[in-house]
């Protein structure tokens, strides 16, 4: 026989038809008792799909911005038909700042908090400038498929940098199988490229380290106000410097263009710099930033893909092997407790 404490116990008070009071106690069974218990277990379950929901767009949303962000590379490639390195980075991150202007002028939204400019500056120094100009400047002697090494290796280390920035430290399991993926694609894309390193892998490294910075700093600011409106303030406060470089390079770099360069120009500015980075950004901020960096071991392959497609590259014949090797990993990396 168990007594429960009137003090603590749950005690639910009705009024009759009467008007006076009736208690009944948790435990005392009463006609509506099972209702109630059907009750709870059905608020139980809608609060679990509840809680599942975020999760779920979240990593619909970068998995979004990984798609996008593996037309940046080839898209690249064809903006460097009609510009050079330093015109297209200018041009497409003055293009961007405009249209992220523009939907922050139609929402009106407030300025930032005075505390949260630092962390804009280094989004905008790693995302907006420090990538773009990298790679753009390594793709004018690498392939996109040796270019794709450094996606490969970017998730662990915007996971390695997030850890030191948060404080968060992801479980072992979470971390075998970031390193494996990681391995599975550095291995796949060194294989295919003879093992060798161009001159511009200094500018991809570098570019490796700058975007993890901006993505761990992007994903604690999205924590803090919507993911475009990060990406949205971090151009702004680039647009400035990007027109005044704009006029500068147009007028030194040569411009020829075509139907390939103008598209590569128009996507890299609103699909991979503004869209890509939003809901990117968005989705880190629903799922940790660690979880959705493992999102990006697919961009590798995806970017291969789209090189065949786009630029008439041949596709690997290890290519769905280390598909199937990356998936498995990215599966693991979203189950493991992080």
């Amino acid at each position: 026989m168990r007594t429960q404490n009137s003090a603590t116990g749950r005690t639910a008070i009705a009024v009759t038809a009467t008007g006076s009071p009736r208690t009944e106690t948790a435990g005392t069974a009463s006609p509506t008792g099972s209702t109630g218990a059907s009750e709870g277990r059905a608020g139980s379950a809608t609060e679990a799909r509840a809680a599942a929901d975020p999760r779920t767009r979240g990593t619909m949303l970068a998995g979004l911005g990984v798609v996008s962000f593996s037309l940046t590379f080839p898209s690249t490639v064809w903006g460097l038909e009609s510009f050079g390195p330093w015109s297209l980075v200018a041009v497409r991150s003055t293009l961007a700042a405009l249209i992220a202007g523009a939907f922050l002028l139609v929402g009106r939204v407030p300025l930032p908090e005075r505390r949260h400019w630092a962390g804009l500056a280094v989004v905008a120094c790693g995302v907006v400038i420090g990538f773009p100009l990298l790679t753009t400047l390594a793709l004018q002697t690498s392939t996109t498929s040796h270019a794709a090494v450094v996606v490969g290796l970017l998730p662990l280390t915007t996971a390695t940098v997030a850890a030191v920035r948060t404080g968060r430290r992801p479980s072992r399991t979470f971390w075998i199988a970031a390193v494996s993926g990681a391995v599975v694609v550095l291995g796949f894309t060194l294989q295919q490229s003879g093992g060798s390193f161009s001159t511009g892998d200094l500018y991809l490294f570098g570019a490796l380290l700058v975007c993890a910075a901006g993505y761990t700093e992007g994903g604690r600011l999205a924590a803090l106000m919507p993911g475009w409106q990060v990406i949205g303030w971090a151009l702004v406060l680039c647009l400035p410097l990007m027109v005044v470089a704009s006029a500068v390079t147009l007028s030194i770099e040569p411009v020829r263009l075509n139907a390939h360069g103008v598209i590569g120009l128009v996507w890299v500015a609103a699909g991979s710099t503004f869209f890509g980075l939003y809901v990117w950004y968005r989705g880190m901020a629903a799922i940790g930033i660690p979880k959705a960096s493992q999102l990006q071991l697919a961009q590798p392959l995806l970017t291969l893909f789209w090189s065949v497609f786009l630029l008439g590259e041949s596709l690997p014949l290890a290519a769905p092997v280390a598909a199937v090797a990356v998936l498995v990993c990215i599966a693991v990396t979203q189950r493991a407790k992080s």
